[in-house]
């Protein structure tokens, strides 16, 4: 999967209710430098990218098919 398009599904999301919602997949976007302090940019649920903490998030890998949809739908 290309590091541009890589999902999680969020696993914790305590104080960020209203942005991260449990058990839905987001967007991850690459971010060096937020790895080295286990830290992931995720695209949450008002739009904009924020980090929060890796395990927080389980990444995983999605169809073709599932991967283009999603990237459809977040324009």
């Amino acid at each position: 999967m290309s590091a541009q398009h890589q999902f999680a599904i969020c696993v914790q999301n305590e104080g960020y209710p209203v942005s991260l919602e449990l058990w839905k997949v987001y967007r991850m976007l690459p971010d060096r430098r937020a790895a080295k302090d286990q830290l992931v940019r995720i695209i949450d649920d008002s739009g904009e990218d924020y980090l929060y903490d890796q395990s927080w998030f389980a990444p995983i890998k999605l169809p073709q098919a599932a991967k283009e949809a999603m990237l459809a739908a977040s324009g």
